[in-house]
């Protein structure tokens, strides 16, 4: 449950909103020909290209291409990879969604994401439509690596959050799957909680 004077709610988007399904992303990964995936999908989050598409620094096109590269096969086509690529995501569970309409009763809720242009757009046109609300009727203002060119845990990610909204950390929860995000964010003053693999962290509101 949450201390006492928290305003603002800072909410990441995968593993906390959208699940993971990393056994699917590894079969996918495997169809379209990538050896050894599990163990070479696991090494693509510490490479410079991925890190480098996360951060808006190179475009779809060349994200692509260099997965392209990866597999060995510059004939694989752009929609192979896309489906491959975005199916680790899972669905955002619609109690989530409920419960986001809910908090923005009482709080200031904001997306803070690592994310991409493919995950992004694709959670935008499947996961977030319901009930006639669209992605923009759940937060406050909505943050993306890939346009603000850094990624968490960098400090300056959350200093920018800081400056836009003119939020205070000493009031403010940041709810992140990454225990490395989290602990920047504390060292700044932010309250967090990491939730664990498709944790239902909605006893977090739940009143005393």
């Amino acid at each position: 449950m949450l201390k006492k004077g928290i305003k603002n709610l800072i909410i990441d988007l995968g593993g906390v909103l959208v699940d993971f399904e990393y056994k699917r992303y590894i079969e996918e990964f495997k169809k379209i020909g990538l050896a050894n995936a599990d163990e070479t999908l696991a090494t693509f989050y510490q490479k410079d290209f991925f890190k480098n598409y996360e951060k808006g620094l190179i475009s779809t096109k060349e994200f692509r291409d260099e997965i392209r590269n990866q597999i060995a096969n510059q004939d694989l086509q752009d929609e192979l990879i896309d489906i491959a690529w975005i199916s680790i995501l899972d669905d955002i569970p619609r109690y989530k969604l409920d419960l986001l309409l809910k908090l923005r009763e009482h709080y200031m809720v904001y997306l803070l994401s690592n994310t991409n242009p493919i995950h992004w757009q694709w959670v935008c046109k499947f996961s977030f439509p319901y009930r006639g609300f669209r992605v923009e009727n759940y937060f406050e203002h909505i943050f993306l690596s890939y346009e603000m060119h850094m990624l968490k845990p960098d400090k300056q990610i959350y200093n920018t959050v800081i400056e836009t909204t003119g939020i205070k950390p000493e009031e403010s929860f940041l709810i992140d799957d990454s225990a490395e995000n989290c602990k920047m964010a504390k060292s700044l003053g932010f309250s967090t909680y990491t939730p664990k693999l498709k944790e239902n962290w909605s006893f977090l509101f739940e009143k005393s």
